[in-house]
């Protein structure tokens, strides 16, 4: 009898899970009373704050959902034992969507392209938007890209939950080929929107700079803002029953590996722009690092090369640290915190020339993630922890629960 037919195999999420759901959903409603007040009182601030804190936990979903789609590509144990972790964030992506209706009010706010022109003092930049906010920037424009990035994103995550549902009873159909025809095209089509979504959300709060890999630098923070996720929560798991049995060294030493290349390709795509905008020295592109190299901003810079980077380098060579789950899950959690101040080095200067934290960017980014994180943790109690009749379960259950004659 296989591990996946097993009568007293219970695979469904610890009680902790919707605790944790609970709790999540007081704090959002408890932070998102305080970002009202705060958003009466200092609108400009609010949305500021609010686009900081949606880019954040967006990241988290959309990561998790290409590391999914990659795990389908690839097969391996690793992403078995996290894939309903990584399932559950982005079935986030409705709420998401939800939440992205406060930016659609705030565009005039947030957006010097979607203001009067005539209040613009600078006249090659009103010149420069004279022509842009007339082809590409436009507030409709904006609008309908967004609901088409969802739809896809939606799409995506829709059909990768559906199959691998299927998945939880006896007698399951092999979905692994439907799973690796939609991964494939769904990466791809993943990288394409998530860049334009970079460039209409992130980039043009400066219209007037351009950057051909910003969209790549977003995308290495999202899915390694994920894998981080997942080891957070796989941590909170091993505490209980299936987790405790699933998790092996194995696992948690590839989950520190993909850390670690993510790390790097990070530092790499932010280094080769700053090295070519450098070397360039174009007045259209040479703006964006002035803006964050003066006015104190440049120390944010400096910790994030270093506790962004070097340090987390450092410690993920190691692999004893790589495979204890206990000790990986405090990198993976300060790695999350240098992904939000990574966000903010890129979002809040193009509102304050000096180094500035508000109160609503601490609070706004809390409250967002209170209601995001439980509607995660509502999502992983709702199916098992595994797949028990994939065609790879037997990966994760066969150390744990099955025997040899």
């Amino acid at each position: 009898m296989s591990a996946a037919t097993t009568p007293n195999l219970d695979l469904t999420a610890p009680e902790v899970v919707r605790k944790i759901s609970q709790r999540s959903l007081v704090v959002g409603v408890v932070f998102a009373v305080i970002a009202v007040l705060l958003a009466l009182k200092q609108p400009d601030e609010f949305y500021r704050a609010y686009l900081l804190g949606f880019m954040c936990w967006l990241g988290v979903a959309l990561g998790s959902m290409a590391i999914l789609m990659i795990r389908h590509l690839t097969g391996g144990g690793w992403g078995t034992v996290i894939r309903r972790i990584l399932g559950a964030a982005m079935r986030t992506l409705p709420l998401l969507f939800v939440l992205f209706i406060p930016i659609f009010f705030g565009i005039h706010r947030l957006y010097i392209w979607a203001q009067p022109l005539s209040n613009i003092e600078d006249k090659h930049l009103r010149e420069h938007l004279e022509q842009i906010t007339q082809t590409y920037l436009t507030v409709n424009g904006f609008i309908v890209r967004a609901v088409f990035y969802f739809g896809v994103w939606n799409v995506l995550s829709f059909l990768l939950s559906m199959w691998s549902k299927e998945t939880d009873r006896p007698n399951a159909p092999d979905n692994s080929g439907r799973f690796k025809a939609v991964s494939g095209p769904g990466l791809i089509l993943y990288g394409f929107t998530i860049s334009f979504a970079a460039i209409d959300w992130v980039m043009s709060l400066d219209p007037s700079w351009i950057s051909t890999i910003f969209g790549l630098i977003i995308l290495i923070g999202e899915v390694l803002s994920a894998m981080c996720f997942a080891v957070v929560v796989e941590r909170i798991l091993f505490n209980y029953k299936p987790m405790s049995e699933m998790l092996k060294p194995d696992f948690v030493h590839d989950h520190g590996k993909w850390m670690l290349a993510f790390t790097m390709v990070w530092a790499y795509f932010n280094f080769s722009q700053w090295l070519i905008i450098w070397a360039g020295n174009l007045p259209s592109e040479i703006t964006f690092y002035l803006r964050r190299i003066n006015g104190g901003w440049g120390s944010i810079g400096l910790i994030l090369v270093l506790f962004g980077f070097a340090i987390p380098f450092a410690l993920l060579l190691s692999r004893p640290f790589k495979r204890d789950i206990r000790r990986l899950v405090w990198l993976a959690v300060w790695l999350m915190l240098m992904r939000y101040l990574d966000l903010f080095w890129i979002i809040e200067p193009n509102f304050s020339k000096t180094i500035a934290m508000t109160l609503a960017d601490v609070v706004v980014p809390i409250a967002i993630g209170g209601f995001w994180l439980w509607y995660f943790f509502r999502n992983l109690a709702s199916l098992p922890l595994l797949p028990a009749y994939d065609t790879d379960a037997h990966e994760v259950l066969q150390p744990a629960h099955e025997t040899h004659v």
